[in-house]
């Protein structure tokens, strides 16, 4: 969870800062709306890179282990957060300022893409099924955790700060910091061990190559014999990745284009809402041990469909308290999905090419739900004037995560061994 929470705290404060900060910073020649379109479409092309880590990190995480490749994605996106940090602005450097700056967002999309697989892997693979989607919620709650802490930092610059000292350099501050958070997670990362299901895995494979047998590349096993699961994954991701970038970060650009309000105005309401996103994960992981995955998470699926229309009512009203309510029931009803998802998506392919199989699904889902959310987000909002054209597309979102999800039979009960593993 510590891990996590550097990566995400590393992602979110780029998807932060792409809607306050790099617009004005690294595409000042352009007027507000396609400078704001340009700054998001920065943050969308870390999606495009998403897949592409988890089929690298996916493929060494199945041959070599969960932990190395862990301790690698750390280090690559800590690098790329901090020279964000130091990263001249266009007036200083020109064109070359949003340039490199696409780059630096590739390698955090490369490193976040393997991030995620061999986090919840190497806690799925410990401990006793019985639990399992309690503990694997834990990584998952890093995901708010990082939001919180690059909300609060961001928010705090903010507030000690006049709006041009902020665009100046403070927007750098929570960037820099970013190194201090990279040594502890790699601390803590370099202490855990090896998960015992892959080392049971390794031995047989090991066995199985001094008989003479060659073994596949674990990507070409995930086409040949997980498609299904490949795509019930990226299904099950729709609802829960559109859902998660409009509540926390299209809200930003939302209340500002079209209410003008303060940017400290919209991060109080975001950091209320993933303080209790951040408690509630776990709790529908454990919810998941009791009744299932498919039932809690397709309540969240449902609720976050219907929740978005009254999401926007209640943000109109420009009322702090009625916004703060509207981010944070959307993330608790988005929790219900989040929270048993890595369990459930753990459950759906063979040890040795799970690492593989959880990472493609989940970071192909990446690149059309989460990565264009926000640039599809603000296209509704400026050809119709509306929040609830933005909401339509999550209920729409959500409609292919149900289908996904019901189409597909529970897989509490399944045992991670691959001579177990019974798949529909």
């Amino acid at each position: 969870m510590l891990g996590t929470t550097v990566e995400w705290y590393d992602y979110f404060l780029y998807g932060v800062a792409a809607a306050l900060v790099f617009p004005q910073v690294f595409f000042p020649g352009s007027d507000d709306a396609t400078g704001l379109l340009l700054s998001l479409g920065t943050f969308a092309v870390g999606f495009i890179a998403r897949p592409v880590g988890g089929l690298v990190f996916g493929h060494y995480g199945d041959k070599i282990g969960r932990k190395k490749l862990l301790v690698i994605s750390l280090l690559m996106m800590g690098m790329a957060t901090f020279a964000i940090g130091l990263l001249p602005g266009y007036a200083t450097i020109g064109f070359a300022a949003p340039a490199l700056l696409v780059l630096l967002r590739l390698i955090q999309g490369f490193a976040l893409g393997g991030e995620w697989g061999g986090a919840v892997l190497i806690v799925s693979e410990h401990g006793k099924p019985e639990h399992r989607g309690f503990w694997a919620s834990w990584p998952q709650a890093g995901a708010p955790g990082g939001q919180l802490l690059a909300q609060a930092m961001l928010a705090i610059m903010a507030l000690v700060q006049p709006e041009e000292q902020f665009l100046a350099w403070g927007w750098r501050i929570p960037f820099l910091l970013s190194a201090v958070l990279v040594l502890i997670g790699l601390y803590v990362r370099l202490a855990v061990e090896e998960s015992p299901v892959f080392r049971e895995a390794q031995v047989k494979a090991t066995a199985r190559a001094a008989a003479g047998e060659k073994e596949t590349m674990p990507i070409i096993n995930v086409v040949r014999q997980y498609p299904r699961e490949v795509l019930t994954a990226m299904g099950a991701r729709f609802a829960e990745n559109v859902s998660y970038y409009i509540f926390t970060i299209v809200i930003v650009t939302y209340l500002q284009q079209r209410f003008d309000m303060p940017s400290s105005f919209v991060l109080g309401a975001v950091l209320i809402g993933a303080a209790v996103h951040l408690v509630t994960i776990p709790m529908w992981g454990a919810v998941s041990d009791r009744v299932g995955r498919k039932p809690v998470y397709l309540f969240g699926a449902a609720g976050v469909g219907v929740w978005a229309f009254v999401f926007f009512f209640l943000v109109d009203t420009r009322n702090f308290a009625l916004t703060a309510v509207a981010v944070t029931v959307g993330l608790v009803l988005h929790g219900a999905m989040y929270g048993p998802q890595a369990a459930f998506l753990s459950e759906l392919f063979g040890t040795k090419v799970r690492y593989s199989g959880v990472s493609i699904g989940y970071q192909l889902a990446s690149v059309f739900a989460g990565g264009l959310a926000p640039v599809i987000a603000v296209a509704l909002l400026t050809a119709t004037g509306s929040g609830y054209a933005i909401a339509a597309y999550i209920a729409a979102s959500s409609v292919l995560t149900i289908i996904a999800v019901a189409s597909y039979s529970e897989t509490r009960t399944r045992l991670l061994d691959d001579d177990a593993l019974q798949r529909n």
